[in-house]
């Protein structure tokens, strides 16, 4: 299966582990955006470009979903949030209801304001044992 990963920046530390082990049981496996320079964003941020840049990101986003047979989202806690889906993440998920795509959660749904939009795109919560990917 072809697996776009998404998440917050802030566990992109986790990605190369769950790239490897989705992998090892035969899926190809594809990175968000800017996982491996996070700090891009920062570089922008605050310029004339940012939202440009911000708007090219989310097209980029929706083409590769096009292309995947599922996303697997890793919202694990952030800070006092937990199972944290942030903004751009909540996009994602919402392109690939959209498209039709497999959505796969590693922890429960956010108890937050986006809930009920979440339950809404009936996603597999696999609680992190990725042999429920199918």
């Amino acid at each position: 299966m072809k697996i776009l990963l998404i998440c917050s920046k802030a566990f992109y530390d986790k990605l190369t582990d769950y790239k490897e082990r989705l992998e090892k049981l035969g899926h190809e496996i594809f990175m968000p955006n800017c996982w491996n320079c996070p700090e891009t964003e920062a570089k922008y941020r605050g310029t004339k470009w940012h939202a440009s840049w911000k708007a090219s990101m989310i097209r980029h986003s929706e083409e590769v979903i096009s292309e995947m047979d599922a996303v697997l989202v890793l919202n694990f806690d952030k800070g006092s949030q937990k199972n944290y889906i942030g903004g751009a993440t909540f996009l994602e998920i919402y392109d690939a209801f959209r498209l039709g795509k497999k959505i796969f959660f590693i922890n429960d749904i956010p108890q937050n304001m986006l809930q009920d939009e979440l339950i809404g795109f009936s996603p597999k919560v696999i609680h992190d044992d990725l042999t429920k990917i199918v």
